[in-house]
Formats: structure tokens, C-alpha cells, sequence
């Protein structure tokens, strides 16, 4: 497979990913991950300093799972959506059915009554395995520009 078409099929994988929790298809969020992956959302300083702890750390497709169940079942927050803008992505290395990428992103929050808000803004930092189609997340860091998180990130980023 050619580096132009590894490129293709990692933008593709982006905007599916966005296009699914924008439109709160969260029960199928999971599966843009292979079984034993690692999904992570942490501030830069935490990421720069090599700490594994984040807002949301899951370290198997189960624990995505689990995560959208409990959300959907036990979780109490006020109705929100996002919506998210997406930089190109940027494929920096492929090795062994693995391609290494990242890219910037910006999340607006909007809140029920129609409020929208910045939300979030930081970059991907994804291991994919590009081996066969659909291409799906080995490991996903969402690292954002803030440590002032808010307290409301129930919904994946």
C-alpha cells in the first residue's frame, strides 16, 4: 500500500471518528479501536513529563465499552453535544502494519439550549494498524492544550 493511500485511509478514520461522536452514535465509538488498545485523554504537561494518568484512561476495547454503558446508564450530566474540527492529519512513520500520526483538533461544546462554547483544544496522537481495512486505533492520546479541564468530559474526545 502506497504512503498516499495510508494518508487517505487515516483521514478517512479521523473524520468517521468525529462524524460518530458529533453525532452521538457513541454505542459504535468502540469500534474504530482493535481489542487491546489504549484510549487516553491528558494535559500536555502531564504527556511532556511521560505520566500515564489522564481524565480518561481505557486500556482495552471492553473498558470503551464500559465506558459508553456507564455513560449512557449512570453517568448525571446536562445534555451537550460537540462538534469537532479536525487538522489534516499527518502520517509520520508506517512500520509493520503500523502508522504513527497525529493531528490538531478543536471541539466546540454545544449545551442544550444552544449555548456553544469552546470546549477543547489539543492534538491526537495515534498508533493505527493500517493492516487491513477499516483501519482502527491501537492507541489513541488525546493531549490538550490545558490542564484547566472541565469536569464535564463525559463524552469522548
Amino acid at each position: 500500500m502506497s504512503h498516499q493511500e495510508i494518508r487517505l485511509g487515516v483521514a478517512e478514520l479521523y473524520a468517521a471518528y468525529a462524524d460518530c461522536i458529533d453525532d452521538d452514535r457513541l454505542e459504535a465509538w468502540p469500534d474504530f479501536f482493535v481489542d487491546q488498545c489504549r484510549y487516553l485523554i491528558t494535559d500536555w504537561q502531564s504527556h511532556e513529563a511521560g505520566l500515564k494518568h489522564g481524565v480518561i484512561y481505557c486500556a482495552s476495547k471492553g473498558m470503551l465499552i464500559d465506558r459508553i454503558t456507564s455513560m449512557r446508564r449512570v453517568l448525571m450530566f446536562e445534555a451537550h453535544r460537540y462538534r469537532h474540527i479536525v487538522g489534516p492529519p499527518r502520517v509520520a512513520k508506517v512500520e509493520g502494519g503500523v502508522a504513527e500520526a497525529h493531528a490538531n483538533f478543536f471541539v466546540a461544546r454545544i449545551m442544550h439550549n444552544g449555548e456553544t462554547s469552546l470546549f477543547a483544544t489539543g492534538r491526537y496522537l495515534d498508533r493505527i494498524d493500517v493492516s487491513a481495512q477499516p483501519y482502527r486505533f491501537i492507541e489513541r492520546l488525546v493531549v490538550l492544550d490545558s490542564q484547566k479541564i472541565d469536569t464535564l468530559i463525559a463524552i469522548p474526545l
